[in-house]
């Protein structure tokens, strides 16, 4: 029984000692991220048009595009790759089941 009395206690400690540690770490996140968006609204309010959105920024999201670009293109070749490698066995599997025109007849067939 003592175990139990032992348990709770704890449990409802460790809770309130939890709780208190959560919440300070989530304050303190909170305000310094707080104060970085004050800063970054501050630095864009004091820039002039132009300036907001640097070259740099600007060239980042072209190449981002770009190989974002260039993955699709890779990924267009592969599948043409995987299905020309398909039909490869299909034809494969056809002959060596002895009758490859019966396959495709069979198919057409089908509604």
């Amino acid at each position: 029984m003592s175990q139990r009395e032992g348990f709770t206690g704890g449990f409802l400690a460790g809770v309130v000692v939890g709780g208190l540690v959560g919440g300070l770490i989530g304050a303190l996140v909170a305000g310094q991220r707080d104060n970085d968006d004050k800063e970054a609204e501050q630095s864009l309010l004091n820039s002039s048009p132009r300036e907001a959105k640097p070259i740099k920024s600007r060239k980042r999201q072209l190449r981002a595009e770009e190989s974002i670009e260039i993955a699709r293109r890779s990924l267009e070749d592969k599948i043409a790759q995987l299905n020309t490698a398909i039909d490869d066995v299909r034809q494969q599997l056809g002959t060596v089941n002895g009758n490859p025109d019966s396959v495709d007849l069979e198919r057409s067939r089908e509604p």
